[in-house]
């Protein structure tokens, strides 16, 4: 599959290690203009889903040795960080991937069985320094979108479906939500509070937005494609 413009892209997938995504679903995501990044052993994962590799980033500790051989053989980009660095590969790869030019991120993958992995993954994606950027991830079966203070969000889906809101970094405040079943019209979720947790999709479509904080939109389990400006739906 050849890029339209790999050296400029709006829209990044990043392909972390850990627990293979559904690859059938993860290859839905690529299209012709999306720059892809594989995070260290996400390469393994982003060969199985048929992505075709921009960049491979990391420090390498969980990928087979002639797997990296072959990608530096076939003209993969590969930047080599050392074991003791203080960031994990996914922080690393998503500087990558603003540094390509994207201002559209979907990070796929899992977190390897390790719950300090999935929370630091919540926390990196969630990050106020990637506040410019148009942020979602395909975590295990869970999508996840990010949505910090002045922006939002539209997703689809079918009746039914699950969407928890969940502040971090403090309160979301201003909250404002269209077309679920419990709305908030500028209300505040507090930091630590449940209250967002297990809403519901009424129709096809629906709409989260904030004045202040950050929040994150997790639908556990739909399915999903990229829609034409390369955001998770």
């Amino acid at each position: 599959m050849s890029k339209q413009d790999a050296a400029t892209p709006s829209s990044a997938i990043i392909v972390m290690g850990g627990v293979s995504p559904d690859v059938q679903l993860a290859a839905a995501l690529e299209r012709d203009d999306v720059f892809v990044v594989a995070a260290d052993s996400g390469a393994v994962h982003a060969r199985s889903a048929g992505f075709v590799i921009d960049i491979a980033v990391g420090d390498f500790d969980s990928i087979p040795a002639t797997l990296l051989e072959e990608l530096e053989s076939s003209g993969v980009r590969v930047e080599r960080h050392p074991v003791a660095k203080d960031a994990t590969d996914l922080e690393l790869a998503i500087e990558v991937a603003i540094r390509e030019g994207a201002d559209v991120i979907t990070v796929v993958g899992g977190h390897g069985g390790r719950v300090d992995q999935s929370f630091a993954n919540a926390f990196v994606i969630a990050s106020p320094a990637y506040a410019h950027v148009s942020m979602h991830a395909l975590l295990d079966s869970a999508l996840v979108s990010v949505v910090h203070g002045g922006g939002g969000v539209t997703f689809v889906g079918a009746p039914g479906d699950v969407v928890s809101l969940l502040p971090l970094h403090g309160d979301a405040v201003g909250v404002r939500t269209v077309g679920l079943e419990y709305p908030l019209h500028g209300g505040t979720l507090a930091a630590g509070t449940t209250r967002g947790v297990s809403n519901v999709l009424l129709e096809g479509e629906a709409t989260v937005s904030l004045d202040v904080g950050t929040l994150l939109v997790v639908r556990p389990g739909p399915e999903s494609v990229l829609s034409g400006n390369g955001e998770l739906q």
